[in-house]
């Protein structure tokens, strides 16, 4: 799809730098990136910091490395690095543009396309009362609507605060457009009365800045949630009175969890940051998200950012909410885990291992065996953590829960036949079909067989009775190692 106002596709990722990047907000940056790269277009990255009291540069500092940990790198914005601003249309802070929107104000006020309101809170509050009685929208019915923009300012001058306000008046007309995602949408100008436009302290409210922003910044295509569709609205009553051409509007469908309701992190991980910390990969983060409002046209579900880019068509948005199904992100996750090299997964677990404190052998080709064993086990890096912790000697403890097997009549035969056989093997490790011929040699040795062997054998390789499966364990375990857990084992018996 080409824009109406120029062949040349420039669209923005606008995030509020008031908390961390929702995967939501991830979802609206990705798909305006795919579309910027699948028409060879610009991807712009603003920062829309009007709300003072809750903007916070550690917070922009959090969605700026979460945008670069997902590598939707930007065309135009602030520097990833230094914050700066990197591009032709800057600033690309809002609050770095108040003379901007501060001109844009005086000429809707010189036009009478917007006036001075001094109603005071207690006012509009009687007024919205009394509407409310009456059954009737919440509308401003400002007295000053008619008052000459002279008056107002003689007014201002001696003192008094007041909001600049978009006169609605004589706009009594539909409002329709044609949305990328939801077909054609109609607003009748009644559902909105006089909006503010410049607070008292002259900072901008959203859909003020937002409108002059995209239009200075060349924005053919809006591609945001559809909580922004009532915005549209006003946006569009601004783009009139300035006589700017509106950019095509596309509102995505809202992302549920799995009852149907707006996503929330009551129900688990949705901050990107948070996302990472628990072990899952950028690309498996984007393939998901990706699906939650787009499908592939062959239905591909596992795909590189190219594969999305290649495919991307705005006309495969669905309007209908998408359910955030954890399973489903589990599991693709482990697939773009497993497609990994080895020691590349190796990198991406270290961090979780070493926040363990485990101590675990550094030879390189012990890391690779270890993650060729282990990596069908794994959904997320953080699942390496309870895979690798009886590979740690630090961790080993016999557990309450194997003192019933420790008390069993051949257990000290089996302990002590497997410590011998383990002491008698020639070699530092073992392999796996080695491993399992011990353990047939303890079961000759000793008679045992069934439970009575295993659980043994486990208690004397991880502490109890029950857990991981011994012949992918003990392979990884030197054999120093396995004598002294079995000779501690045999200790409790």
């Amino acid at each position: 799809m080409t824009s109406k106002i120029s062949p040349h596709v420039r669209v923005r990722f606008a995030p509020s730098p008031t908390g961390y990047l929702h995967v939501g907000g991830a979802r609206t940056a990705l798909y305006n990136y795919l579309f910027a790269k699948k028409n060879k277009g610009e991807f712009i990255l603003r920062i829309e910091d009007t709300d003072e009291a809750r903007s916070t540069e550690e917070s922009l500092r959090g969605v700026v490395d979460d945008l670069v940990w997902l590598n939707l790198l930007w065309d135009e914005g602030v520097d990833p690095v230094t914050l700066k601003d990197v591009g032709p249309y800057g600033p690309y802070r809002q609050s770095e543009r108040l003379p901007i929107y501060k001109e844009i104000a005086d000429k809707l006020l010189q036009s009478g396309k917007a006036y001075y309101c001094f109603l005071t809170d207690e006012e509009l509050e009687q007024q919205r009362e009394a509407a409310k009685a009456a059954g009737q929208p919440p509308h401003v019915n400002s007295p000053y609507q008619e008052w000459p923009l002279a008056k107002s300012l003689e007014h201002i001058k001696a003192g008094h605060k007041g909001v600049v306000r978009f006169k609605t008046k004589g706009l009594a007309k539909d409002y329709v457009f044609t949305d990328i995602v939801r077909g054609e949408v109609k607003f009748p100008s009644d559902m909105v009365g006089d909006f503010v436009l410049l607070r008292s302290d002259g900072m901008p409210v959203y859909n003020f800045c937002c409108v002059i922003d995209d239009h200075m910044m060349k924005i053919t295509h809006v591609l945001r949630a559809e909580e922004h569709l009532p915005n549209t609205l006003r946006q569009m009553m601004i783009y009139e009175a300035m006589g700017w051409q509106t950019p095509e509007f596309g509102h995505m469908a809202l992302i549920l969890d799995e009852d149907r309701q707006k996503l929330s992190k009551r129900k688990g991980a949705v901050a990107c940051g948070q996302l990472k910390e628990e072990g899952y990969l950028n690309s498996a983060v984007l393939n998901f998200i990706a699906l939650l409002g787009w499908s592939h046209p062959e239905g591909k579900e596992i795909m590189t950012v190219e594969d999305m880019i290649q495919a991307f068509d705005v006309s495969r948005l669905n309007p209908s909410g998408a359910i955030f199904d954890r399973v489903k992100f589990k599991w693709m996750n482990s697939m773009h885990l497993r497609a990994l090299p080895n020691m590349e997964i190796w990198n991406h677990i270290q961090p979780f291992l070493a926040r363990e404190q485990m101590e675990l052998p550094t030879d390189p080709v012990w890391q690779e065996k270890s993650v060729a064993l282990f990596k069908n086990y794994m959904e997320t890096f953080a699942d390496a953590i309870e895979l690798y912790r009886p590979l740690n000697d630090k961790s080993y403890v016999i557990l309450p829960e194997a003192e019933e097997t420790l008390k069993w009549e051949p257990t000290k035969a089996v302990l002590t036949a497997w410590r011998d056989l383990v002491k008698a093997f020639p070699s530092e490790y073992m392999t796996e079909d080695e491993f399992l011929k011990l353990q047939d040699e303890v079961k000759n040795q000793t008679g045992a067989k069934g439970k009575h062997l295993f659980m043994p054998i486990r208690v004397a390789v991880i502490g109890k009775p029950h857990g991981a499966e011994l012949k992918i364990l003990v392979p990884l375990l030197k054999k120093d190692s396995l004598i002294a857990r079995a000779e501690q084992a045999l200790a409790a018996t």
